[in-house]
């Protein structure tokens, strides 16, 4: 058994075990962690691949920021996890159902899954010859696919600024500050000498 087969074997039962112990913790903390666990196994699978780029956007966007802020939050926040367990044993029937309909949906994929003729052919044109699949990717989003990726980019720029605008709720209680009343005041206004006498307040 080379030494590749034995990183994938490595990586794929490390895999698996974080996503099953990632759903199957009790803590959510535990869970956390066993994501963290998944996405650097998928992360060492997708090197064996070749695809360092997808491996380390991995590692830097779902482990170094999402993962952390699961972590943070579940950390931060007192929830009574006991409390939204006992609500959530009301839906297990319905979620032991739709998992079964997954399942069976997903053996009925690989079932009639076949190799389609030049495939694999096709997978390696992709990168041109001393290429590297970063340098790649680079030429196909920012030359070939330049104005397609700038149209996601804004649709995801307008989708935010969207929710921003749907969930602000403008509150009377809260102290907001007045920008044009700051830049059109008056120093000579704003600040008043006051002759206090020894032993006296204002």
């Amino acid at each position: 058994m080379t030494f590749a087969a034995m990183a994938f074997y490595l990586f794929a039962v490390s895999l698996l075990t974080g996503g099953l112990m990632t759903v199957v913790s009790r803590n959510p903390v535990h869970s956390v962690l066993w994501l963290i666990l998944s996405f650097i196994s998928a992360a060492g699978l997708f090197v064996l691949l070749g695809a360092e780029f997808v491996a380390m956007l991995l590692i830097i966007v779902y482990v170094g920021a999402v993962a952390v802020l699961f972590l943070f939050v579940v950390m931060m926040l007192d929830v009574d996890f006991a409390e939204l367990k006992a609500e959530m044993a009301k839906y297990m029937p319905l979620a032991l159902l739709i998992g079964v309909i997954l399942l069976m949906q997903f053996g009925l994929a690989f079932g009639n899954w076949q190799m389609a003729d030049g495939a694999e052919a096709a997978r390696r044109a992709v990168t041109p010859d001393g290429v590297e699949n970063t340098a790649a990717l680079g030429l196909l989003l920012y030359d070939t696919y330049f104005i397609l990726f700038q149209l996601s980019g804004l649709i995801l720029l307008v989708a935010m600024i969207g929710a921003i605008v749907l969930t602000l709720r403008h509150r009377t209680d809260v102290k907001r500050q007045d920008v044009l009343a700051q830049m059109y005041r008056d120093p000579a206004k704003a600040m008043e000498l006051r002759d206090v006498k020894p032993g006296q307040g204002l």
